[in-house]
C-alpha cells in the first residue's frame, strides 16, 4: 500500500513536471534563464583571464612557470564551497570589497563561478596550445615569426579545441551549487538558479519543480557533450583537409 502511494506520488510529480515544461511556467523559466545568464557571463570572464594565461604558459618560458602550472592544475580540483567561502569573505560587510554591496547578488555568483572555472579553462588552454606549438614550432622558426604572430596563429588553429575548453567550463559552471548557494543566498526571483532550486524544492517536497529543473539540466549536459563531440569531429575534418 505504501509503495503504491509512493509510485502514485512520483507519477504525479513527473506529470506535474512535464506540465511545467510544456506550459512555459514563469517561475521555472526565470530560474533557467538566470542560470544561463550567470554561467555564460562567468565563462566569458573566465575565458578573458584563462585563455591568455594558458597561452602564455604554453609558448613562453620564464621564472616561476612550473610553479604556476602546478598551482593552476591544483586549482582545477578546488572544492566549490571553498571558493564560495573566499568570495563571501571578500564581499561581506567586514571584507575588503564589502563597500560594493555585491553579496547575495547575481554578480557575486558570477564572480564565484568565474573563479571556479578560470583554472579549468587556463589548464586546458595551455595543454591545447602547447601541443599545437610543439607540432608547428619548426614551421614557425622557418618563417621567423615573432611571439605575437605565433600566438595569433596558434589561437586561430586551435579555435575549435579552445571552444571545447570553454564548453567544459560552462558545463562545470551550470552544475555548480555550493559556491553560488553561499554567495547568492538562493533568493527567490533574484539569485535562485537551477541547482540551488533543485536542492531547496527537494527539501520542501516540491518534486515537480525539482524534476522539471533536473530534466533541463540533463538536457543541457547532453547539449554540451554533443557540442564537444561536434567540435572534435570538426577539428578532425580540418586536420584531414
Amino acid at each position: 500500500m505504501v509503495n503504491d502511494l509512493a509510485m502514485e506520488s512520483f507519477s504525479e510529480s513527473f506529470a506535474s513536471a512535464f506540465e511545467l515544461l510544456i506550459t512555459a511556467d514563469t517561475t521555472l523559466w526565470h530560474i533557467v534563464f538566470l542560470s544561463l545568464q550567470v554561467s555564460l557571463t562567468a565563462v566569458f570572464f573566465a575565458a578573458i583571464f584563462g585563455v591568455p594565461l594558458g597561452a602564455l604558459l604554453a609558448i613562453k618560458s620564464f621564472w616561476g612557470r612550473p610553479v604556476i602550472i602546478v598551482v593552476i592544475n591544483a586549482l582545477m580540483g578546488l572544492p566549490p564551497v571553498v571558493v564560495g567561502l573566499c568570495v563571501y569573505l571578500m564581499l561581506s560587510k567586514a571584507g575588503p570589497l564589502g563597500i560594493l554591496g555585491l553579496l547575495y547578488t547575481p554578480t557575486a555568483m558570477i564572480i564565484a563561478q568565474a573563479l571556479l572555472i578560470a583554472p579549468i579553462i587556463a589548464a586546458l588552454s595551455r595543454t591545447i596550445l602547447k601541443t599545437l606549438h610543439e607540432e608547428y614550432k619548426d614551421q614557425f622558426a622557418s618563417f621567423r615569426l615573432n611571439q605575437f604572430q605565433v600566438l595569433k596563429t596558434l589561437l586561430w588553429e586551435a579555435r575549435f579545441m579552445l571552444l571545447t575548453a570553454l564548453l567544459a567550463g560552462f558545463g562545470r559552471a551550470i552544475a555548480e551549487v555550493g559556491a553560488v548557494m553561499i554567495v547568492g543566498g538562493n533568493i527567490s526571483q533574484y539569485t535562485r538558479v537551477m541547482t540551488t532550486s533543485i536542492a531547496l524544492e527537494t527539501s520542501k517536497g516540491n518534486l515537480s519543480l525539482a524534476l522539471a529543473l533536473g530534466v533541463i539540466l540533463i538536457l543541457l549536459a547532453l547539449l554540451v557533450n554533443g557540442a564537444l563531440s561536434f567540435v572534435g569531429a570538426q577539428r578532425r575534418e580540418d586536420m584531414h583537409v
